[in-house]
C-alpha cells in the first residue's frame, strides 16, 4: 500500500516536470527564428512601398518620374527646365494640362478643315462658306447651347474622376490613384495590356497632340492674315 501510495506520488510530482527534450528542442526552433531589431525596423519604416498606376511606377531618379513621352530624336526635351526638382504631383498635374490640350488641338485640328470644306449644319451644302476663325459668332444658339452643355458634362466627369474636390484637400490636386489622361474610355480596346506596348501607345498619342498643338494654332494665325481658309490657302 505504501509502495503505490509512493508511486502515485511521484508521478504526479513528474507530470509538474519540465521535460529536458522538449526545452532543448524549442530553445533550437527560437534560435533559427531572425531576430528583429531596432535598426531593421526604422530601415522597413523608411522605405514605403510604391503603387503603380495603370501600370506606370514614379521613379524620382528619371525625368518627369518616368512617364512616357520622351522619343527621337529630341529624347527628353524640357530645355526651360519647367519640370526640374519639381514634385510628383507637379509632374501630373503638367502631364495632365499636356494630354487634354492635345486631345483638344487634335479634334480642333480636323474641325477646321472639315467645318470649312464639308456640308454643314449651319451651312447646309454650300462648302464655300466662311472661315473657321468667323464661323462661331454666326452659328445660332440652338445649335451652341447643346455644344456647350455637351462639353461641360464632359469636363464634369473628367474633373470628378482626376481631380481632388475642393474642401476635400489642396486646390488643383490630382488624386494620387489617377493616371494623368486616363479617363477610362476606351470602348474599342485599343490600349494594350503588355505595359511597353501601353507606354508606347501613350507616346504616339502624346506626340501626335503635341504636332496637332502647333498646327491649330498655325491654321487660326494663318486665317487672321490672308482671309482664306486653310485648303484654300493650299490650293483646293
Amino acid at each position: 500500500m505504501k509502495l503505490a501510495i509512493l508511486s502515485a506520488t511521484i508521478g504526479a510530482a513528474c507530470a509538474f516536470a519540465p521535460s529536458a527534450s522538449h526545452s532543448t528542442r524549442s530553445a533550437l526552433r527560437m534560435s533559427e527564428e531572425p531576430v528583429m531589431t531596432e535598426e531593421s525596423i526604422e530601415v522597413e519604416a523608411a522605405a514605403p512601398a510604391v503603387v503603380a498606376i495603370n501600370g506606370w511606377v514614379p521613379d524620382e531618379t528619371k525625368p518627369c518620374y518616368g512617364l512616357p513621352g520622351a522619343s527621337a530624336p529630341f529624347g527628353f526635351f524640357d530645355p526651360l527646365g519647367f519640370t526640374k526638382d519639381m514634385e510628383l504631383m507637379g509632374v501630373k498635374r503638367f502631364r495632365e494640362a499636356e494630354i487634354m490640350h492635345g486631345r483638344v488641338a487634335m479634334m480642333a485640328t480636323i474641325g477646321y478643315l472639315i467645318g470649312e470644306s464639308t456640308p454643314t449644319i449651319t451651312y447646309g451644302m454650300d462648302v464655300h462658306h466662311t472661315i473657321a476663325n468667323n464661323q462661331l459668332p454666326e452659328v445660332p444658339g440652338t445649335v451652341l447651347f447643346p455644344f456647350f452643355l455637351t462639353i461641360n458634362i464632359c469636363e464634369a466627369l473628367r474633373a470628378s474622376k482626376g481631380w481632388v474636390e475642393p474642401g476635400l484637400g489642396p486646390l488643383f490636386t490630382l488624386r494620387e490613384n489617377y493616371y494623368p489622361g486616363d479617363l477610362g474610355f476606351d470602348p474599342l480596346g485599343f490600349l494594350p495590356e503588355d505595359q511597353k506596348a501601353r507606354e508606347n501607345m501613350h507616346t504616339k498619342e502624346l506626340n501626335n497632340g503635341r504636332l496637332a498643338m502647333i498646327a491649330a494654332a498655325g491654321m487660326c494665325v494663318q486665317e487672321q492674315i490672308n482671309g482664306k481658309g486653310i485648303l484654300e490657302t493650299l490650293g483646293f
